[in-house]
């Protein structure tokens, strides 16, 4: 479990973030959602650590997280896996170098126990037997799944992804979805996504953070979307026709 509390962030005269409280909870894919300039970037930076807030407090469990020193931050940071935007790949890096990084950073496991695990990861998301490849020689789907592999080697308690499903077809973007929610519920992850496409927070939106201008506009599940009456959200959600017609079907 993750917890926001009362999170204000100001960039010099511009206050980014207003006083956001919200529960990331473990097992569940907690999705943070809203349009460009919304703070849903600057919220998860605060919650990873890569800013301060201006005042309040993010808590991992029953650990001020924002209140440690770096020393004290580092038994934390190797519970926490990230897959970013662009997958960041290392180029020069075969898929199994890229994927045991962390582990020749944060550990001292054996060779044998090293590839062990790299196995096992690539197994889970569908890449056995991939070792060797590089990025450049891999579809952009593949790439993410190496991505996801590479968050997930060290058995983490937290997995942050930016924006999971950027550059990937709608059909992929399924596959990326339902392997982190399943990969959350297996392990018990506390999971956190920023993310603006609309067939995640419809498939696999457990629990959802609504950001409008800075502020919490609204929460809950992919369930509540349909039937929630806030305007901002409505407009948020249904600005494509598809799904604006799936809401009018629903409601009848």
């Amino acid at each position: 479990m993750i917890r926001a509390e009362n999170i204000i962030k100001d960039f010099g005269d511009q206050q980014v973030l207003k006083g956001i409280s919200f529960t990331y909870e473990a097992g569940k894919t907690n999705l943070i959602i809203g349009r460009s300039g919304s703070g849903k970037t600057v919220l998860m930076k605060i919650l990873v650590g890569l800013f301060q807030p201006t005042t309040g407090k993010v808590w991992y469990d029953d650990v001020d997280f924002t209140a440690l020193n770096k020393q004290e931050l580092r038994p934390i940071r190797m519970q926490v896996g990230m897959l970013f935007q662009g997958s960041a790949l290392f180029d020069s890096l075969t898929v199994e170098q890229n994927i045991r990084f962390p582990l020749d950073m944060f550990t001292h496991q054996t060779p044998k126990e090293k590839l062990d695990r790299v196995n096992y990861c690539l197994e889970r998301v569908n890449l056995a037997g991939n070792n060797k490849k590089f990025p450049s020689e891999l579809s952009g789907g593949m790439q993410k799944r190496v991505g996801i592999a590479r968050a997930i080697v060290l058995n983490p308690k937290y997995l942050f992804c930016d924006e999971p499903n950027s550059g990937l077809d709608p059909k992929t973007a399924l596959v990326i979805d339902e392997l982190i929610r399943s990969i959350t519920i297996e392990n018990n992850i506390t999971t956190i996504i920023n993310t603006h496409d609309m067939n995640s927070v419809m498939e696999i939106g457990d629990n959802i953070c609504f950001l409008y201008d800075g502020r919490l506009e609204w929460s809950g599940t992919n369930d509540d979307v349909l039937q929630s009456d806030n305007e901002n959200l409505q407009s948020f959600i249904f600005a494509s026709p598809f799904l604006q017609r799936l809401r009018e079907k629903a409601l009848r």
